[in-house]
């Protein structure tokens, strides 16, 4: 007769969650949530007084572990201690002076007084929010706070690597709102005004070389001797090799002069002069015109005599740009130099970074191939683009000059005569005498305002509205053209010339996640619009264009536009492809602290 099998007692797997009654009569739960440092099982134990409490604490416990894992154990960090380590010990040593001291000003003047008393692991997007109100409510602008806000993102980033963290509260928080300002370029005769003044003062080269060139800051004062090919056979060539570092200096005398170090009589340096250009396109050749080759011909016989004059208190270190002693100029020196020079020549005030707006408005204006423009600005290709959005101008000045100039050109030989709107208007877009007076006439179609230099202009885009929108009356209203560039929509960028014709133009457009995956944007990807319902000049002549951005939210948008539709479409692959690469590897970009 078969024996009955004894019971046995049933037991978890190894590394399974477990629930039981303590001897204390409270409930008590333990997880493994990973591996110690030590290789053993990381078990976490929580206690509450029902089964049901406890119950719930592993299973959230559980969740945690299988998403985003489970905080560290170990140091109990604040914000304050976590960012100062994180500062001194983790950023420092990687990257470059000038970011390091962006991190440590919003570290040690607005985030640590702000927020250090957080527990890192309690800290609330809602916490970072009011913070960021509260120091624009103080005064810091909405620069600073998003410094702040960049800051502390890249800070938590890496606790959450560390798991330190699980999630980051800055990646979720709403940043403050940044609203950038159109820089207005300086017009010819300003420059001229500028470098007539510059005449007058040291260093005359230096800012030829801004505004003409498009140097940063740095680069200029960073130059040195051997970087200046004075004839290559083709002409003059500057080498952009480094660039100058805000100077750093301690105390040589023992704190007690009390003076900053800056201005202590035995201040000894702590930061190398130059250092290299942050990347590969910055290191780049640039064309000298011989006026300028003139100026720093002239600009060398100046530097030896002071060489002579100063005998043994020159410091020979080879730099184009120096103090009367041989030193390299310092940055906060030459900036107020350059307000001074400004203030000097009547010229209305602005950054120093400004003339490099000027500058690159200027190749604009010259049509100067984007290619050839990136390469003489220094801008890497995947961020190109972006770049010249932001550095090349078409402001009523610019606009005005450039007229002129073709105007000058070009007056009086006729343009191509073009097919007019739904052929009711021949002849209109032909190259006619511009009129003396200052009229715009301005068709009013609905709550958009189109305005033209010639009324048969006007009128001819009142009768193709009409035909096409019965119902939607269009009318064509005098301005005075001062008037226009105030109020007007676009200034005098909108102002046409001439009629464009019924050209159609293409459009393709896709939406990609971080992953590479499509969105569905819930419209059509491909669509035609006729030339004239947009800025005419903008699209009708352009036969392909196409870009990809990375929004705020991190996708990546292609987009495609041109009067060839099946460029448009071969493009279109094109785009669509980089868009993936961009939203998988966005640091291959660029892309990867920009939002």
């Amino acid at each position: 007769m078969a024996q009955p099998r004894k019971s046995q007692k049933l037991r978890q797997p190894n590394g399974a969650s477990t629930i039981y009654l303590g001897k204390d009569g409270r409930w008590h739960g333990r997880v493994t949530v990973g591996v110690k440092d030590d290789g053993t099982p990381d078990r976490r134990h929580v206690s509450r007084k029902t089964r049901a409490d406890v119950t719930k604490v592993v299973r959230e416990l559980e969740k945690q572990r299988d998403s985003t894992g489970v905080r560290k154990v170990g140091q109990i960090w604040t914000v304050q201690t976590w960012l100062t380590h994180w500062v001194e010990n983790i950023a420092a040593p990687s990257v470059g002076e000038n970011t390091i001291d962006g991190y440590r000003v919003a570290v040690y003047h607005h985030l640590v007084p702000g927020l250090g008393a957080h527990r890192l692991e309690k800290l609330e997007p809602e916490h970072l929010e009011r913070f960021y109100q509260k120091m624009q409510a103080g005064g810091s602008a909405a620069g600073t706070a998003h410094q702040a806000h960049r800051t502390i993102r890249t800070a938590l980033n890496e606790a959450v690597r560390r798991r330190h963290l699980t999630t980051n509260p800055a990646s979720v928080a709403k940043a403050p709102k940044l609203e950038e300002e159109e820089v207005e370029p300086y017009s010819v005769e300003e420059v001229q005004r500028l470098l007539l003044e510059a005449g007058k003062h040291r260093n005359t080269a230096r800012w030829v070389i801004a505004l003409a060139l498009g140097l940063r800051q740095g680069e200029v004062l960073g130059l040195k001797w051997e970087d200046v090919v004075v004839d290559n056979g083709e002409g003059g060539v500057i080498r952009v090799r480094r660039g100058r570092l805000r100077p750093r200096y301690k105390h040589g005398c023992g704190d007690k002069c009390g003076r900053k170090p800056g201005y202590c009589p035995q201040k000894i340096s702590v930061r190398r002069e130059t250092k290299d250009t942050k990347s590969r396109a910055g290191k780049r050749p640039i064309g000298v015109p011989e006026e300028l080759m003139k100026l720093l011909r002239l600009h060398k016989q100046e530097q030896d005599r002071e060489r002579t004059l100063a005998r043994d208190l020159w410091v020979e270190k080879g730099f184009v740009f120096t103090s009367p002693i041989g030193e390299p100029l310092n940055p906060n020196t030459d900036f107020h130099k350059w307000k001074a020079l400004l203030k000097a020549a009547d010229v209305r005030d602005g950054r120093l970074h400004d003339a490099r707006h000027t500058a690159a408005t200027v190749l604009l204006i010259l049509g100067v191939t984007d290619t050839v423009v990136d390469t003489l600005m220094g801008w890497e290709p995947g961020k190109s683009a972006r770049m010249r959005h932001r550095y090349q101008h078409l402001t009523a000045p610019v606009l005005q000059q450039t007229a002129a100039k073709i105007g000058g050109l070009l007056w009086g030989t006729p343009a191509r005569s073009q097919p007019s709107i739904g052929g009711s208007s021949a002849g209109l877009n032909q190259s006619l005498p511009a009129p003396v007076d200052q009229v715009v006439y301005v068709t009013r179609l609905g709550e958009r305002r189109v305005p033209f230099l010639r009324r048969e202009h006007a009128e001819a885009l009142v009768e193709q509205w009409g035909s096409g929108r019965p119902d939607r009356p269009a009318e064509v209203e005098e301005w005075d053209r001062g008037k226009w560039e105030d109020e007007g929509p676009g200034g005098m960028r909108a102002i046409r010339d001439r009629m464009p014709d019924r050209k159609l133009v293409f459009h393709a457009h896709a939406l990609f996640a971080p992953g590479g995956e499509r969105l569905n944007v819930g419209g059509s990807e491909q669509w035609s619009v006729a030339a004239w319902e947009f800025e005419a000049d903008l699209y009708t002549d352009l036969s392909l264009r196409w870009h990809t951005t990375r929004r705020p939210g991190q996708e990546v948008e292609a987009q495609v536009r041109g009067t060839d539709k099946e460029a448009v479409a071969a493009a279109f692959v094109e785009a669509c492809a980089q868009a993936v690469d961009r939203a998988r590897d966005p640091g291959k970009y660029g892309d990867s602290d920009e939002w």
